[in-house]
């Protein structure tokens, strides 16, 4: 009953007493690896002639780069990623946070803000628009 309880109330994993040092050990293993995907670097991504690096949130267009924060790194990746189609709000908000209960609808919306201004720097001012009722997209033109 404890363990149907546990899953419930949103528990990933449930190790009953007494238990194994060896067990316990194995299953946080297992969850790192699961978060974190060690060894494995991510290559970059690219659109036109943006790129983008995932692993230290930097973009380059031709010699220049500026660098990004997590969030604003995810959210270019995942534009850049559905290739000048249009990413919903929703979508973009559950990829950056899991629970999206907690999160403002402007939240997203500064996020955005604060990435185009840096995009501006590197010549892009309007690399990101806006497409009313659907969500964001990169453009195709540069």
């Amino acid at each position: 009953m404890n363990l149907v309880m546990a899953i419930q109330l949103g528990a990933d994993d449930f190790i009953p007493k007494p238990f194994r040092i060896e067990v316990v050990l194995a299953k946080i293993q297992a969850l790192l690896r699961r978060t974190y995907s060690f060894g494995a670097r991510q290559s970059l991504v690219r659109y036109a002639d943006v790129s983008l690096n995932p692993c230290d949130g930097k973009v380059w267009r031709e010699d220049a780069f500026i660098e990004l924060t997590r969030n604003e790194s995810r959210i270019l990746q995942i534009l850049m990623e559905a290739r000048g189609g249009a990413v919903t709000r929703e979508s973009i908000i559950k990829s950056l946070w899991e629970d999206e209960s907690f999160i403002d609808d402007n939240t997203l919306t500064v996020n955005v803000a604060r990435l185009r201004k840096k995009l501006e720097q590197l010549g892009l001012p309007s690399f990101i628009k806006t497409r009313k009722g659907v969500g964001y997209f990169v453009r195709a033109e540069l």
